[in-house]
């Protein structure tokens, strides 16, 4: 015969109580810790950006996309705009300096061309200069030296491999133009690519240039951060069309930027960089 052993309804309580403990601490164990990796910068919400607000506040008409690398997360204002093409303008003199300093056009980034003596419309154009101080000044004499050296076959080759937006370079004659008046094209999502395949450093280029190129592209360095980056300002169409590109290393991250606007003339220059440094704060940043 069995003999059904009784509880008090104190054990069966006590019972009760340390099987809902050992659930709930097997329930908290099995659910993953909360990761920063879903949210912006700093605990920034992403539903509270605001990319538009900078453009409304200045009074400008344009896009800017940004790309946040560890949380393969993209950020944008005015997303037609970041697909449609535009001339690529001085931002392209990323990958002329790279071309030019892998050919051999140019030993390095202090070797220096001699002014032609023709005068440009901003001073700092009109000396000699070198691929570093020409990058910062945004030469546009030297850099066309550089692609004219380099020449077409050259050009066009590396172009293609990069695969930097249409890839379309025009005629030998253009040589020296492509890039400010057309055919050459890219959209600002194109931009990203090229600098993420920068970045990577998965361009056929040498370690030495790709580590010249992104030395000379330091636009600001900060105990916090580095940026890099380089404008551009194509006057050849109507709107004027300003550029801002590069990355933002920060927080152990990359946070790849595309700023694109509708310009009136040199006066809105600065709201290039205005409206990036707008919204690199917006998540967070800088």
């Amino acid at each position: 015969m069995i003999r059904r052993i009784g509880r008090s309804p104190l054990t069966l309580l006590i019972i009760i109580s340390s099987l809902i403990l050992l659930l709930i601490i097997v329930g908290f164990r099995a659910i993953p810790a909360y990761s920063q990796s879903v949210q912006p910068a700093s605990g920034v919400s992403a539903n509270k950006i605001d990319l538009a607000r900078s453009f409304r506040e200045l009074g400008i008409e344009g896009s800017i996309l940004i790309y946040d690398q560890n949380r393969n997360q993209f950020y944008e204002h005015n997303a037609p705009r970041n697909s449609r093409a535009f001339f690529p303008g001085s931002t392209f003199k990323i990958l002329n300096a790279l071309v030019a300093l892998e050919t051999g056009v140019i030993r390095d980034d202090v070797s220096v061309l001699t002014w032609d003596g023709i005068k440009r419309k901003f001073d700092a154009w009109n000396k000699d200069t070198n691929l570093r101080q020409g990058f910062k000044d945004s030469t546009i004499w030297f850099y066309q030296v550089l692609a004219r050296k380099a020449g077409h076959e050259q050009m066009q080759k590396f172009i293609n491999q990069v695969g930097y937006g249409n890839r379309q370079i025009g005629t030998p004659e253009n040589i020296d133009r492509f890039w400010l008046e057309g055919p050459l094209q890219i959209t600002p999502k194109q931009e990203i690519e090229f600098l993420q395949k920068l970045y990577r450093k998965d361009l056929p280029f040498s370690q030495r240039t790709l580590d010249l190129v992104k030395d000379i592209m330091v636009f600001e360095r900060t105990p916090n951060y580095v940026l890099r980056g380089k404008t551009g300002w194509v006057d050849s169409v109507s709107p004027e069309i300003g550029w801002f590109v590069g990355y933002l290393e920060q927080n152990k991250n990359v946070y790849f930027f595309a700023t694109n606007i509708d310009m009136e003339g040199a006066d809105a220059a600065a709201s290039r960089i205005e409206i990036t440094r707008r919204s690199l704060k917006e998540l967070g940043l800088l």
